[in-house]
């Protein structure tokens, strides 16, 4: 793990492990959302720097990055990862969510989801760039979300 962090300059360009990217700008937002596909299936969704979302190939939730925390599912819930650092390490301090938590994370990635779906709806998602450059990425994101708005928040299993 790196020992600095920092914002990217270019996601869409950076993001090369996503096979299948694009990089929309929404009426509402200042900062990019960035969507794209791996070759195994699993996405992700950046809205801007914060808050990320990782799915599995299933749609769900493997990983986040909300409010500065990093989350990781354990399956049942989320672990919440906080980076601590000292002068010679940086660790990872853990702590699973409960209930209550658990369900306030879920909703507001729901809520963001589905005004990405919204703005691709009504036409106030612009697609800025996408690679590659054939192929129309913003209806491939819109038939993602729906599916995955359609079965509602889902954790997959706790990664290892």
């Amino acid at each position: 793990m790196s020992r600095l962090e920092s914002d990217r300059e270019d996601l869409m360009r950076e993001a090369t492990a996503l096979r299948l990217r694009g990089e929309l700008r929404l009426t509402a937002s200042v900062e990019p959302v960035v969507a794209g596909r791996r070759s195994d299936g699993r996405w992700s969704i950046y809205f801007g720097g914060d808050p990320c979302y990782h799915f599995d190939v299933d749609g769900r939730l493997r990983r986040a990055f909300v409010a500065g925390l990093l989350y990781r599912t354990e399956g049942t819930t989320l672990a919440a990862l906080q980076r601590v650092r000292t002068g010679e390490e940086t660790v990872l301090r853990r702590r699973d969510l409960d209930e209550l938590e658990l369900g306030t994370v879920l909703d507001a990635m729901q809520v963001r989801l589905a005004e990405l779906r919204d703005a691709l709806r009504n036409g106030s998602a612009q697609l800025v760039r996408q690679h590659p450059p054939e192929g129309n990425f913003s209806k491939t994101l819109l038939e993602r979300l729906n599916d995955q708005l359609s079965r509602g928040p889902r954790l997959a299993s706790a990664i290892k």
